[in-house]
């Protein structure tokens, strides 16, 4: 039985891990955080979540939300998942991360940290997204320069970061196939009179509005067809129940930084 705590846990995407983690068999819930000051803070995560009590109260303490844990998930901000890593790694636990929206910096800063603890680090925890990446990377290859990639992302409005981290890792993977640097071919909206489209180009289109979860198409466009890849997100839990995989898988690995594609065998 895997222990697990879960930050953000009186938030859209705790509420659904935190019913995530109580619905596993092989998990259990040790430890829920919010920030302070939050209305949660002092209640149960399962009656906030809405589901039936857990006999877990959300604190606004770190170090006693993960105490009893072996794994923290972690989907927050860029600044709040550095500050729980650094404390994740002082108290020898692991952690999964979903959170997007990383500076290079950023990211350097966990690779960093994975040399003292186990860190599975994906921007999308989805099952099908993860499948999606592998197809995007074949198509790439196979299809190469005959073919224009764009990708499209929808999320809800209240999504902060843009574009969102799957669509740039969606972008990355197309990027890596073919041999591009991402920085120097990709495109983020178009406007004006911008002359015709260079070969190299990877769009990259972003949508905010209503409660759209998450939707995301990779489009390869060639002379005479076209491929679309879609991937389309219903519910959170989506999200949430591969999270929970993920730090079932990465309890009793070595440290390192992993990533979804080793979690579902996919490399």
């Amino acid at each position: 039985m895997v222990k697990i705590a879960i930050t953000g846990a009186a938030g859209r995407m705790g509420k659904a891990l935190v019913a995530a983690v109580t619905q596993n068999n092989s998990a259990k819930l040790a430890g829920a955080l919010e920030k302070e000051g939050h209305a949660a803070v002092g209640k149960d995560s399962g009656e906030a979540a809405g589901i039936e009590a857990t006999g877990v109260k959300i604190t606004d303490s770190p170090e006693k939300a993960f105490k009893d844990a072996d794994i923290i998930i972690d989907f927050s901000a860029p600044e709040p998942t550095l500050r729980h890593l650094e404390i994740v790694s002082s108290l020898k636990k692991g952690i999964v991360i979903g959170t997007t929206g990383f500076s290079r910096h950023h990211k350097e800063k966990i690779g960093e940290a994975a040399a003292a603890t186990r860190i599975v680090l994906s921007p999308n925890m989805s099952i099908g997204v993860n499948v999606l990446f592998k197809l995007v990377a074949d198509s790439a290859r196979v299809l190469g320069l005959d073919y224009d990639i764009e990708i499209v992302e929808s999320h809800h409005r209240h999504k902060v970061d843009a574009p969102s981290g799957t669509a740039m890792r969606l972008a990355e993977v197309a990027a890596e196939a073919l041999k591009r640097n991402l920085e120097e071919v990709a495109v983020y909206g178009r406007k004006g009179i911008i002359g015709e489209r260079k070969p190299e180009e990877i769009g990259i289109q972003t949508v905010r509005g209503g409660d759209i979860v998450g939707d995301h198409t990779v489009m390869f466009a060639g002379t005479g067809e076209r491929i679309e890849l879609i991937h389309r997100a219903h519910t959170r839990s989506t999200f949430a129940s591969g999270a929970v995989r993920a730090a079932i898988w990465l309890n009793n690995k070595a440290n390192g930084l992993y990533d979804m594609q080793d979690v579902l065998g996919l490399k």
